[in-house]
């Protein structure tokens, strides 16, 4: 069996894909944390590809069926460009190739430059309160309850240093463009993304079709985050034959 190796999203930790885990059939996954989310072993990542560099040297001897949501999509996609031959399979949740536009670029680090700041200045909870607030996670107003509490309790768990550290080295801003690199990915890709994330559902239709081997599935009434929103769905096709 293909081993499967889980990345979370920026402010989450490895227990976001417990409900998707819970839904598998083959729950065993290594879930490694991401630098500045409690990684104990990323004290020489400075970059985008430091961190790249670091994740594959965790995963197993065999190729593995990669999976990451949001940055951890991110950087899933540039472990299988750079390491192709340690990837099988690549699932990308509400992710992206890359910013092309340098006035795109940035403009989203400046974002993130004040993101740090507030961070740095005013501590987690004043930082939590902003980030949640953003129109991305809106549709999770609709999860459960106690769920919501439990992944702003795992986002209040985290360093302000350390998600400053994450966002200075792997913001989007600090992601090369991958986009012209898509057509040289010969393994199967599944995009997945949540109906209610339009800017999302766009970016997968642009993907699939510059993958040799895609195919997008959009999940119904579902927002960014779909490790909370929809982990049934995202089990559903991490366990699909290619």
């Amino acid at each position: 069996m293909t081993p499967l190796v889980l990345l979370h999203g920026f402010t989450g930790s490895p227990a976001s894909w417990d409900e998707v885990v819970r839904a598998l059939r083959e729950p065993e996954a290594l879930r490694p944390a991401l630098v500045g989310h409690g990684a104990a072993d990323a004290e020489q990542v400075r970059t985008f590809e430091d961190e790249v560099t670091r994740l594959v040297g965790l995963f197993p001897r065999d190729p593995v069926h990669l999976a990451g949501y949001s940055l951890g999509a991110r950087l899933a996609l540039a472990l299988a460009l750079a390491h192709p031959g340690r990837v099988r399979r690549l699932t990308l949740v509400s992710g992206q190739p890359g910013l092309a536009d340098e006035k795109a670029r940035a403009d989203r680090r400046r974002a993130d430059a004040e993101w740090c700041a507030l961070l740095e200045s005013d501590g987690i909870e004043r930082f939590v309160d902003g980030w949640e607030r953003q129109p991305l996670f809106a549709t999770q107003t609709k999860i459960r309850t106690e769920l919501r509490a439990r992944h702003r309790t795992g986002r209040m768990s985290h360093a302000p240093a350390g998600l400053a550290r994450s966002l200075r080295a792997l913001g989007l801003a600090e992601m090369p463009d991958f986009a012209p690199l898509l057509p040289n990915v010969p393994i199967p890709v599944t995009l997945l993304a949540g109906e209610l994330d339009t800017k999302f559902v766009a970016l997968g239709r642009e993907m699939a079709g510059a993958f040799p081997r895609a195919r997008l599935v959009i999940a119904p009434n579902a927002g960014h985050d779909l490790l909370l929103e929809a982990p049934d769905l995202v089990a559903r096709e991490l366990t699909q034959q290619p």
